[in-house]
């Protein structure tokens, strides 16, 4: 067998590398925004509670934590399969949460904006949860990740 770094094959094993940053970015910034910006117990209190979710201060943390966290492990691509779950949770139960009753894009005069972006993110962090981190990522230069390559038969 022959290993093959075609174009096509570069290209996708991009993909997951794209994707795991830039989610990870992204995650990251909402849990920093929570912790700089409003606190994790004034997240928790005002609301989470409003939304009827038991401990909300205790989840509160929970919530800054993982998004900061899981979303730092997502950019060096560290324990990436695991870190998408958490976060897949978090996005699943805001999107059934909050926006359930605004929709996938919100009218005007909403409070928000609908779910697209929830529902993207979850998209994006199933893909990396399948594909895994790609290259390059702390899982690959750690061993927990094998190098996939294309194999392709030699020629004959």
């Amino acid at each position: 067998m022959v290993r093959s770094l075609s174009t096509s094959s570069l290209a996708a094993g991009a993909a997951p590398v794209v994707l795991r940053v830039v989610i990870g970015l992204v995650m990251a910034a909402h849990g920093w925004q929570k912790l700089t910006m409003m606190g994790p117990a004034n997240f928790g209190s005002d609301m989470l509670a409003g939304l009827g979710i038991p401990a909300p201060v205790a989840f509160g943390y929970l919530v800054t934590v993982t998004e900061l966290i899981g979303g730092l492990l997502l950019i060096v691509g560290l324990l990436t399969r695991l870190a998408t779950l958490p976060l897949i949770v978090i996005l699943a139960v805001a999107t059934i949460a909050v926006k359930l009753d605004i929709g996938l894009i919100a009218g005007a005069g909403a409070p928000m904006p609908g779910a697209e972006l929830d529902l993207t993110l979850i998209a994006g962090l199933v893909a990396v949860l399948l594909l895994g981190p790609g290259r390059p990522s702390l899982d690959h230069l750690l061993g927990i990740e094998r190098d996939v390559l294309a194999e392709e038969p030699a020629p004959a």
